[in-house]
């Protein structure tokens, strides 16, 4: 199995880099995991306390439960992965099998800072974006996505996303294969990464 690591900062094009790769690759060999599938369970947890908890600390993932699952993939079993609602900042109910696929995409801010989930990807990669184009996308999406207000886009930026991003996610480029710069599409990188997924299926 082909394990592909993609991570950066939140709003620094990860998605971009999924869909370019997923145009490539038929749907019965790929599948994507999240990162934010795997953000721990809050269930005893009012709504309150809920939206004080630091989501961009590698604390709130549960690493365990998402190499467990990676390493189930790769022995060939299907598995339940969870779904997470960034309305109620908990997972939901519902969970998403997923079938061992030939090429599988881990995406997420932290994936680089658990070492046993970096030796898992065969290939890591980082996108890179600059701070004010993180934070206009940013502001979009949970503004237009995830129903939250203006302000509090702002204030979480600031004191959360901003600090934890310069110190647990963009030190991790240090661990990539390849640094994608996000200020125009990167045709090469993706040229390169087709090539590999491409010799993988043949």
């Amino acid at each position: 199995m082909l394990i592909i690591g993609i991570a950066g900062g939140t709003g620094s094009g990860k998605t971009t880099i999924v869909e370019n790769i997923l145009k490539v690759v038929p749907q019965k060999n790929i599948s994507v995991i999240t990162q934010d599938s795997y953000y721990n369970d809050t269930s005893h947890l009012n709504s309150k306390e809920r939206t004080q908890i630091n989501f961009d600390h590698p604390n709130s993932i549960n690493f365990s439960l998402l190499v467990d699952h990676i390493n189930q993939l790769k022995s060939g079993q299907s598995i339940a992965q969870p779904i997470y609602s960034f309305t109620s900042h908990n997972r939901t109910n519902q969970t998403k099998t997923i079938i061992p696929p030939k090429v599988l995409i881990i995406e997420g801010i932290l994936i680089f800072n658990h070492k046993h989930l970096r030796d898992l990807c065969t290939i890591k990669i980082f996108v890179q974006a600059e701070a004010d184009e993180r934070l206009i996308r940013r502001v979009k999406r949970d503004i237009q996505e995830r129903g939250r207000d203006l302000n509090e886009v702002f204030s979480r930026y600031q004191n959360t996303l901003k600090p934890m991003h310069n110190q647990f996610i963009e030190p991790t480029k240090e661990f990539a294969d390849i640094i994608i710069p996000n200020d125009r599409l990167n045709t090469v990188a993706i040229d390169i990464l087709k090539t590999i997924i491409n010799d993988k299926l043949t």
